[in-house]
């Protein structure tokens, strides 16, 4: 557990952007229920945390894909962070639709791509890695190099480790799971008695139903 995990999972827990709530569990877009929940667009409301986060997401950038000329953000969460990132490193930035418009131009990669481009995708959050992997190919399919994937958050299950794999992405995170759960035990947002709970839901998130 680094630093930065430690820090970004504290404040994600500070502005309430990570729920647990086995009694009335969520449904995400993949259908699964889950106790837990996250909603880092939260962030972009606290000048203080969107400012972090820009910061952190432009230097692990720069760390990991230095040769990056275009950051291509995944819609519509991660619209804004990667605008921000673009800016904070002078690229050009466009965003991927979950799918095309059903009217107009009917896009479905929104701006200018120049020619010969080097992506890296900012996504706020991966959970199965569908929609995020989606927007590679989508880029991919748009003649863009994609260098690799940075979001905020991630689950780490297995089944996205090994989607990500599969499409050759490497996926650079913030912050992860196992910073939040830390983080939550010990500012006592959970307690010893939400683990058992949630492990049995880190087993099997596709079939747990509390």
């Amino acid at each position: 557990m680094n630093q930065v995990e430690t820090l970004i999972a504290e404040k994600l827990l500070e502005i309430n952007a990570i729920k647990v709530q086995p009694e009335k569990p969520f449904t995400w877009a993949s259908g699964w229920k889950s106790p837990f929940y996250c909603d880092n667009r939260k962030t972009l409301s606290y000048p203080s945390i969107r400012s972090l986060i820009k910061i952190e997401y432009s230097r692990i950038i720069a760390e990991n894909f230095p040769s990056a000329t275009l950051i291509a953000g995944v819609a519509t969460g991660a619209i804004a962070q990667g605008a921000l990132v673009a800016d904070e490193l002078g690229l050009p930035f466009v965003y991927v639709r979950s799918k095309p418009k059903d009217h107009g131009m009917e896009n479905l990669i929104e701006g200018q791509i120049p020619e010969g481009s080097r992506a890296v995708v900012v996504e706020d959050l991966v959970s199965t890695g569908g929609s995020s992997l989606k927007a590679v190919e989508a880029l991919r399919k748009a003649g863009v190099e994609v260098l690799g994937m940075v979001a905020a958050y991630t689950y780490g299950f297995p089944t996205a480790t090994d989607a990500f794999q599969e499409a050759q992405v490497k996926l650079v995170t913030l912050t992860n799971y196992q910073a939040v759960i830390e983080r939550a035990l010990k500012s006592g947002y959970i307690n010893d008695a939400h683990l058992p709970m949630l492990a049995e839901w880190r087993k099997d998130p596709a079939h747990w139903n509390q």
